[in-house]
């Protein structure tokens, strides 16, 4: 019989209690009207799931879809727009 042994050390509570810091929920918090955005286009494709979708399930959709474009975008250009000036005020 051969035994198995754990190559990893074990996993403790003590390493999963780690809350998230400041700087990790301010790039949650940029980044939340994406998150949103893509939610809601999620919500439109869930929505055609089971049915084919009318004309209105495809607006409802390009509208969501379109708003993720926008969204992406004003979040890429204000990250990018922070590397240009070096982040000097």
């Amino acid at each position: 019989m051969q035994i198995i042994a754990a190559l990893q050390g074990l996993v403790t509570a003590e390493s999963l209690d780690v809350e998230p810091t400041a700087a990790e929920l301010d790039a949650i918090e940029q980044e939340m009207p994406l998150i949103r955005a893509e939610v809601e286009l999620l919500d439109a494709q869930i929505m055609t799931i089971d049915r084919p979708a009318n004309e209105l399930d495809t607006r409802r959709i390009r509208r969501a879809r379109n708003r993720v474009l926008v969204v992406r975008r004003d979040l890429a250009n204000r990250v990018s727009g922070t590397a240009a000036s070096g982040g000097a005020a």
